[in-house]
């Protein structure tokens, strides 16, 4: 392969500030950096709410100062933590009108998420109780398949992802993607990424690296490589979840992910339909 190009790259999960947490970009800097490459898209995410304004902000932005010389698009998205609600789907419906791509379940906010991290649970978001989905979180399927917007599942437990995700694809939801099932926190198994890979054809989002605490880092590659080999590139999409300051910055983290997989055998072709065309294909975008 050489030289890695990130030309046309979309990248749907990457962080930035303005955030709780400081981020290594801005908004703008993660704006600037992606059309130095020569990247198509990226999604911003925030565990605050939403980021579709400030996506909005860096297209304008991006039209007024290079006026059309690039073809870039920054994405907006919305997550259903307690900031926003949870799972409002009031917040949804707005958020989807102003141009969110992607509606995730609830991050920090979620049950698992707490729990694995010995929290109190006594206000996080709720997805499934007494074994079925929420009743809110019916009318935001709904939204999600009137919008054609990504599902993602965000920080909910295997269990729960199982479940909701056949609650989705039994409402008609046809973009899902489960978010880095590979980091300890979520914690679903390789067996269970190959079942609701066959079961409900979903995209599996892997990542960059992953936090063991005290700010402290270790790399997904090898296991997102023996996911794309057990699972099938088809369904396994290449994302930074990107913005750590103890992470190499965006660009250069993705630069490195997409080497790793070629220098162990995945090609070009595999490599191009996980890091454009299924992302490509999620947001609506033209290869």
């Amino acid at each position: 392969m050489g030289t890695v190009s990130l030309k046309g790259v979309i990248d749907m999960h990457v962080h930035s500030n303005p955030d709780i947490r400081h981020r290594a970009y801005d908004d703008f800097e993660l704006m600037e950096a992606a059309i130095r490459v020569g990247a198509r898209a990226i999604v911003i995410k925030t565990h605050q709410g939403t980021t579709v304004d400030r996506a909005y902000l860096c297209n304008r932005h991006n039209e007024l100062v290079h006026k059309g010389d690039n073809d870039f698009t920054m994405f907006g998205s919305v997550t259903l933590n307690r900031q926003m609600g949870g799972i409002n789907p009031a917040a949804v419906e707005s958020g989807l009108k102003l141009g969110a791509k992607v509606i995730w379940l609830p991050t920090q906010s979620a049950r698992n998420h707490l729990e694995k991290n010995h929290a109190d649970t006594g206000n996080c978001v709720d997805v499934i109780k007494d074994g079925v989905i929420v009743p809110e979180l019916k009318s935001v399927f709904q939204l999600v398949k009137d919008y054609d917007a990504v599902l993602g599942t965000a920080h909910i437990s295997p269990a729960e992802c199982f479940k909701v995700v056949e609650a989705a694809r039994s409402a008609g939801i046809k973009k899902i993607v489960v978010t880095h099932p590979e980091w300890w926190l979520v914690g679903m198994s390789l067996e269970d990424q190959v079942r609701i890979v066959k079961d409900y054809d979903v995209i599996l989002e892997h990542c960059f690296a992953q936090p063991l605490g005290g700010g402290k880092y270790q790399s997904n590659l090898p296991a997102n490589l023996e996911a794309i080999q057990a699972c099938g590139y088809k369904n396994v999409m290449v994302c930074t979840d990107g913005g750590q300051v103890e992470n190499p910055n965006w660009e250069i983290a993705l630069e490195q992910y997409i080497q790793y997989l070629y220098d162990h055998g995945i090609s070009e072709e595999q490599i191009h339909h996980m890091t454009h065309t299924i992302q490509a294909g999620l947001l609506g975008l033209s290869e």
